[in-house]
């Protein structure tokens, strides 16, 4: 097999060309405009659809589809009536180490918004993945996840009110959750997660502020302190086109 010598690692074999040589007409534009990406640079404003369209050759729909790829993968973004080039992905840490952290290593400013902070009895099936009663009151606490004030991704958590019966009172909804664990003098032990591809619902995609036909990232963690006792379970709802994530591993 032939590959160029500009094959860049991690990048489709062959640019994703078929064996049988026959490349989709939209696949050949969006490689176009793909270069195009890398020459304009973040921010850079990309030719209209009737600009494309006659400059390739092709129909506007066959630009218009390369264009939404483009926008499902987060190298475009659209900015009122036009499209820009979108920035790097956020590249969170599979790690026991907080939102807060990821974000600011890459020099970004984290954030958060209150959507809610509510308590409930536990229900059965919260109970059964966390090992709380059920029952016993849980505090719900969800916010919109911010990046440069960019809204990026939904987070769930739950914990027993036992555990941090002043949350509602002591706890300042835009800083990090895992600190004022710190300093209350509860630190993690270990974590399970699970991470699959999901659809926004209609009431996620308006928080988040994104189509709801676009990929997300949603994570799934069960928390426990270093004792052992289960201490968080959080539904982590993050931008497909807007991150990625990171874990380093050992043989």
């Amino acid at each position: 097999m032939d590959y160029p010598n500009d094959q860049a690692p991690g990048a489709p074999v062959r640019s994703g060309i078929p064996e049988h040589g026959r490349i989709p007409k939209y696949y050949a534009v969006k490689a176009r405009i793909d270069r195009l990406v890398g020459e304009l640079g973040e921010g850079g404003t990309i030719p209209t659809e009737r600009d494309l369209s006659e400059q390739y050759g092709v129909a506007r729909e066959t630009v218009r589809q390369a264009l939404r790829e483009l926008v499902l993968e987060g190298k475009l973004r659209r900015q009122g009536r036009g499209t820009v080039v979108a920035g790097p992905k956020l590249a969170q840490p599979l790690s026991l180490a907080s939102y807060t952290e990821g974000v600011r290593r890459q020099g970004r400013t984290p954030g958060r918004s209150l959507v809610t902070l509510d308590r409930f009895p536990c229900p059965a099936a919260l109970a059964a993945e966390t090992g709380l009663e059920r029952g016993e009151p849980v505090w719900h606490l969800e916010r919109v996840l911010l990046a440069d004030e960019e809204r990026v991704g939904l987070e769930s958590t739950y914990v027993a009110v036992a555990r941090l019966p002043h949350l509602d009172s002591e706890f300042e909804p835009d800083s990090s959750f895992y600190a004022y664990l710190h300093e209350r003098g509860i630190g993690f032990g270990d974590a399970d997660e699970r991470i699959e591809t999901v659809l926004a619902t209609p009431r996620e995609a308006l928080l988040v502020g994104t189509p709801p036909a676009l990929p997300m990232l949603l994570i799934h963690r069960i928390s426990r302190d270093t004792e052992g006792r289960p201490l968080e379970r959080v539904r982590s709802l993050y931008r497909g086109d807007r991150f990625s994530f990171t874990t380093h591993l050992r043989g």
